[in-house]
């Protein structure tokens, strides 16, 4: 079997921070607030602004580094992600933080866009697909070792040290990236007009939907799980590490499976996902008083939850055709998009919910996910043949839509 690039695993290694970095906060919530003197619905909006920056910084930054050198573009975006958290650990006053985190996120938005790039093309057309997979484990290790082993840092070195330590390994990216990646030679002749006319789609609107409705009712209980967890379901807070590592594992597995079912059946994916993650999400926050049962469905959630994500990745691309670039970044701000809507709905919900509000909140915005995703399906059905696969069946899903 034909190895991929070391250079595309240098990149996992930045798309594992990027994601670590964003959800670092839900495990070790309670610990920053109690430091800041904050409420946690006040210090939730970490998580929300991190969104929000990864909402603006994904499109801009593509069409802003069209014709930067893209080894340059990627070793700034790491110099900056350092800076940010170097900021975040070293900051006192709660304002300070949240800028350092919009500017952190914008890095993470222009990262994440041009690495997907430069894996496909250091790969070359064999192996595309197959690297871009390597770049979403990234991500997804992210939950399953970055969070819970920032929790564990905090306990130990307290919540500044996390983000010394995601600093620390983001230098460590930086240089692995400077030594593998070519320095390439800049392009001239990338139009931005021409990939704009690429979001004319329709389909592609339909799955930019629901990329922000799967990914902001999920993230939205996922972000406040740490206090649910402990004032809640009674779980000690030694232990609420080991139940977000469940979660991760079952957000990694789930990816996995997510993306070989989609291959052939996209749209059962797309669809019975989000119907059983709203399922799940009532389950926790109607039965979060039993510990046990609300660790299973948290780890059960990570199986389903983000499962069908990577599917709705192809399906942009493929909509946005000449403009894959674009539309993937596009992905990138929807997912992020759903996660600021989320995060800031669920905590506010805090003080009249309690801390099984965001679980709630997060099982009526899964749950529209299937409106986008049911047209999408019902349409295909029609054209008779699968758009992921078939121009024509895709010309005939934006004629409908």
């Amino acid at each position: 079997m034909t190895r991929l690039p070391f250079l595309v695993y240098v990149l996992a290694l930045g798309t594992f921070l990027m994601i670590t970095s964003e959800f670092v906060v839900a495990g070790i919530l309670p610990a920053i607030a109690g430091d800041l003197r904050i409420s946690l619905a006040h210090t939730g909006l970490l998580i929300t602004v991190f969104a929000v920056g990864m909402i603006v910084g994904s499109p801009s930054m593509t069409l802003l580094t069209l014709r930067l050198p893209r080894r340059l573009t990627l070793v700034l975006a790491l110099v900056v992600f350092i800076v940010g958290h170097v900021v975040v650990a070293t900051g006192s006053h709660f304002g300070t933080l949240l800028a350092a985190r919009f500017l952190t996120a914008l890095a993470a938005g222009a990262f994440w866009s041009v690495a997907a790039v430069v894996a496909s093309d250091a790969a070359g057309p064999g192996l595309g697909s197959r690297a871009q997979g390597v770049i979403g484990a990234g991500g997804s290790l992210g939950t399953v070792l970055g969070v819970p082993l920032g929790a564990v840092l905090a306990q130990v070195l307290g919540w500044r040290g996390t983000f010394w330590a995601v600093a620390a390994a983001a230098v460590v990216a930086a240089v692995l990236v400077a030594r593998f990646v070519p320095h390439g030679r800049v392009t001239h002749a990338v139009s931005v007009r021409g990939q704009f006319a690429g979001l004319r789609s329709g389909r592609l609107w339909l799955v930019l939907a629901a990329c922000a409705t799967t990914t902001g009712g999920v993230v939205a209980a996922y972000s406040y799980i740490a206090p649910l967890l402990t004032d809640r379901a009674g779980v000690p807070s030694t232990l609420v590490p080991l139940v977000l590592t469940g979660f991760g594992v079952g957000s990694f597995v789930g990816t996995v499976l997510g993306g070989r079912l989609g291959d052939r059946h996209p749209h059962v994916v797309t669809v019975v996902t989000p119907a059983v993650s709203t399922l799940l999400l009532l389950g926790i926050g109607t039965v979060s008083g039993l510990p046990w049962v609300t660790t299973a469905l948290l780890v059960v959630l990570g199986l389903f939850g983000l499962s069908a994500n990577g599917v709705l990745i192809h399906l942009a691309v493929r909509a946005a055709g000449p403009a894959a670039t674009l539309g993937s970044a596009f992905t990138v701000s929807s997912f992020n998009l759903g996660t600021a809507v989320g995060t800031a709905i669920a905590g506010g919900t805090l003080g009249a919910l309690g801390v099984a509000g965001p679980a709630l909140v997060g099982a009526v915005v899964v749950a529209l996910t299937v409106v986008p995703t049911a047209v999408l399906a019902r349409v295909a059905l029609r054209a008779g043949r699968r758009p992921a696969v078939d121009e024509a069946s895709a010309d005939e899903i934006d004629a409908r839509v």
